[in-house]
This record gives C-alpha cells, structure tokens and sequence, in this order.
C-alpha cells in the first residue's frame, strides 16, 4: 500500500474553484500536443504528390515532431521550473502558430522538417509537460479525476481535428490548410493564460518577524564562536572551492533534479515505462492498414479508429473518478500496472479477430485499456516523486521515453515486411505491454515493502533515542517552543550572552 497522501509543496492545494479553468485549459495543451501529429498525416498523400518523394521520407515529418516533443521535455522542465507554466505554454503556442505558418510556405521537404518538424514539435513540447504539471499544484486528493479529465482532451481532439483537416484541406488546399492551422495552435496561448500561477500562504508578519530575528541572533553566535575558536584561516580556500561546487550542484537541481536517478520508484517507474512505450503506439498506426489487409473498405476501417477514439473519450475521465476512489487511491500504482497488462493482453488477442464485428470488439477494448494507461501516465508519477519534484521528473521520463516512441512503429513494420502478416506485431505489441506490466507490479509491490520496511526503522530509532536525550536538550526545546508562542526574543539573546562568555572563557584561559 502506498504512503498516505502529504503535499510536499509547502501548502495546501485547493482542490477546485480556480484550478477547474486549469484542468480546461490544459485539456487544450494536451490535446493539441498528442493528437497533432496524428491528425497531420491526412496532408501525407498531397505533400508526397507535390514534392515527389517517397513514403518512408515523408514519414520523417512525424517522426521529428514526436522526437522533438518527447526530446523537449528537459527543456519544457527547466523553462517551468525557471518561470513557471503560463509562460512556457504561452511561448509553446506561439512556436507551434510560427512553424505552422511557416510551412505553408516551404518549398521543399527540408524546410518541412524544420518547420513542422522541429519548430512546431518544440511548441507542442512546451504545451504538454507544464500542463500536466500545473494540476499538481492545484490538485491533491481530487488529483486523479484532474489529471483524467485533462487527459480526455486527446481523445475529444482527435475526434475534431481529423475531421476538420480533412474539410480544411478540401476547400483550401495544404497550404491555406496549413495558414489556418497556425490560428488555430494560438489557442494554445489562451489556454496558458488560464494557468494562473499558485504560491504557498504567506506566514503571519509576526511570527515572521520572530523566525526572522532568531536567524540574525543565531547567526551572529555562529560567527562570533568561529572567529574566536579559529587559530587561523588556512582551510578558507578549500572550504570554500568546495561550497562553489556545491552551489554549482544546488544550481543544476534547482531546474533539472538528477538526483531522481538515486529514487527507487522513479527508477521502477522508468524502466517500466520505456519498456512499454515500444508497443504502446504501434497498434494504433497500423489498426486500419490491418482492417484494410483483410478485406474491409478505407471507411469502414477509418471508423475503427473514430470507435477506438469515442472510448478512449469516456474511459479517461472515468478511470479518474475510479482511481481516486478510497479503495484505488492507496493502491494506484497496482492499478496503473494492470491497465498496461490488459492493454498488452488486447493485442494479443487481436489476431483472433478475422472480421469486421471482431475487429470492433477489439477497438472497444482497445480504446478502453488505452484510456486507462493514459488518465494514470503522469498520475502515478506524481504519486511516487512528489509535486514538488515531478517538474523535473516529467522531462528526464520523457526524453528516455522519446527513444522506445521512435523505434516501436518501424519495429512493428519491419515484422509485417518480414513475415508478410499484421498478428506477428501485434503479438510483440502485446507481449511487450503485458511484460511492463508485469514488471511493474512486481517492483511496486517490492518498493512499497521496502519504504514499509524504512519507516518502521526510523520509528523504532527515533524511540530509542528518545530515553538519551539530556536535560539540557530538553530545556533548549523548551526554549525553542517558548520563543515561537510569544513574541519576545528575549532568552534567546540571553543565550547569546552565555555562548559570548563561555567562548571568551575558553580563549582566555
């Protein structure tokens, strides 16, 4: 069972009011960010007639892109953690209109590359990361349902999106399709704009006040004992080429925390996740092909993929409600496990399905166990590291991430044109997710032991050395705790007089 729930952001979040307009807006960010690329392949027909090349090099356009996205993610991380999401999502908004607009006037498949590529991959990277991560600062114990209706926006968009481009490119061709485009990514924009930013509640001004003056007190002890105990000031040199790279070290955590890679859940979390991004995507690029390969007309297995999207639409914000439940919550990281093992398990089924009827089946289970995956990505995640620290954990999961998304479709299409079927990489799809599955769930249940394990450590030592402590140690806590309910700093500077004539004692003698 996993930890109870604590904010580690140094207040407590709202849950609602506010940050519903959040979720929306970053219903848009994701949705532009994940549905784009695949919305954009309705134009590959057209551009390769235009620019006369061939399949495999057009593909790249997407391929870029996806990269980029994923790619960016430390960037994006470093940017939020710098300026914060509205900002970041603002500028992501504007790249993606620019690269956009730019394309409609490319006039070869280079400048489609840098254009739609690398320029608008780069905006949609900028889009994805701080949308997810504003929910974190705005949600806690309704997190779940959030993160699953933010999510939804995939879905919603692809079942938008793919249709207008289609009304777009046939009364305006690609590069009047392209123009409008542009506009319409500047949504983005607004949709940052509603990421107002979120900061902890300021402290009364007089116990401030009383921290601030213990701090100046305590410090002046500190250096008055130092200068009088110091003989000399050999080591200062040293000392103090070691605190430059401490706070070199302090200032590369501070945007980008690598000391992640020493957390055991975030490590199990991304070993799981890479294995599982190599046959997370390939099904969907090559459901109609396979629907089309066994006999069904281009409409019939185009709405395979409108069926897969309206499911996807439901399951996402329904698996929120479930998994920030009483009885789910505590167990989400299991639950996160068995979703991927069920999608595996669908692909592994789908070569069973030899007609229309059995492939509408599998695209229902599909989009469902699709959903579920995606409404608990980031969740979990967040779950294990903490919202303090899930900006940068977002950007070092998604850069590993970046390589699997690129290699999984050509993988599943090397196995087609090797064996001439579609079941073969469907098989390696399924295998794949249901191994990271169960990879996961194993290694949770281990992690959850062992910090079980560590807690009961640390309980059983802090009461062990509760007997020793002294009488002075106490009378210290008892001044301490005096000192923060009055106002007056008082024993505190009398303290400092007996630390004074106790150090000039010992120098005298």
């Amino acid at each position: 069972m996993s930890p109870p729930l604590t904010s580690d952001l140094g207040y407590v979040p709202p849950d609602g009011g506010w940050g519903w307009a959040v979720v929306f807006g970053a219903s848009i960010s994701v949705g532009f960010s994940y549905t784009f690329p695949k919305a954009f392949t309705i134009y590959f027909k057209e551009l390769q007639a235009v620019f006369s090349i061939s399949y495999s090099q057009l593909a790249w356009i997407t391929s870029i892109m996806c990269a980029t996205t994923y790619g960016g993610g430390p960037i994006s991380s470093i940017l939020v953690n710098r300026y914060g999401s509205r900002p970041v999502v603002i500028l992501g908004g504007l790249l993606c209109g620019i690269g956009m607009v730019s394309a409609a006037f490319c006039t070869s498949i280079v400048q489609l590359y840098i254009c739609v590529g690398f320029i608008t991959g780069l905006g949609l990277a900028l889009n994805l990361q701080p949308s997810v991560i504003i929910i974190g600062k705005y949600f806690l114990k309704r997190r779940p349902i959030a993160n699953g209706l933010a999510m939804a926006g995939s879905p919603v968009m692809l079942c938008t999106l793919a249709p207008l481009n289609q009304f777009l490119f046939d009364n305006y061709g690609w590069r009047g399709s392209f123009l409008i485009l542009g506009a319409i990514l500047l949504h983005c924009c607004v949709a940052g704009a509603l990421f107002r930013p979120i900061s902890a509640d300021k402290t009364p001004v007089k116990t401030q006040t009383i921290e601030e003056g213990k701090e100046v007190l305590k410090e002046e002890v500190t250096k008055d004992a130092i200068e009088i105990n110091s003989p000399t000031n050999i080591c200062t040199e040293t000392k103090t080429e070691e605190e430059e790279e401490r706070d070199c070290c302090e200032k590369v955590n501070k945007y980008l925390d690598f000391s992640l890679f020493k957390h055991r859940g975030f490590l199990i979390y991304l070993i799981g996740n890479v294995l599982m991004f190599l046959g997370f995507f390939a099904p969907i690029v090559f459901l109609a092909p396979y629907a089309k390969h066994i006999g069904i007309d281009e409409y019939s297995a185009a709405f395979l993929l409108s069926i897969l999207a309206i499911v996807d639409m439901v399951a996402r914000p329904t698996t929120g409600i479930i998994a920030n439940s009483k009885w789910v919550r505590p167990r989400i990281q299991y639950f996160f496990s068995f979703s991927i093992a069920f999608n595996g398990a669908c692909h592994l089924l789908c070569p069973l399905a030899s007609g229309y009827k059995g492939l509408v089946v599998y695209s229902v289970f599909f989009g469902l166990a699709f959903g579920m995956v995606c409404a608990m990505l980031f969740e979990t995640l967040m779950d294990l590291v903490g919202a303090s620290r899930f900006t940068s954990a977002v950007g070092l999961v998604t850069i590993a991430e970046c390589c699997t998304i690129l290699l999984g479709p050509p993988i599943g299409g090397t196995l087609i044109d090797t064996f001439g079927d579609y079941k073969y990489m469907f098989i390696k799809c399924g295998a794949v997710m249901v191994l990271a599955g169960t990879f996961l769930f194993i290694m949770n249940y281990y992690n959850y032991r062992m910090l079980a394990k560590e807690e009961k450590k640390r309980k059983a030592k802090e009461e062990d050395t509760k007997p020793t402590r002294t009488e002075n140690e106490g009378g210290n806590n008892w001044n301490k705790e005096h000192i923060q309910d009055g106002p007056e700093l008082e024993p505190l500077r009398e303290e400092q007089e007996g630390l004074k004539k106790e150090a000039n004692g010992i120098n005298e003698v």
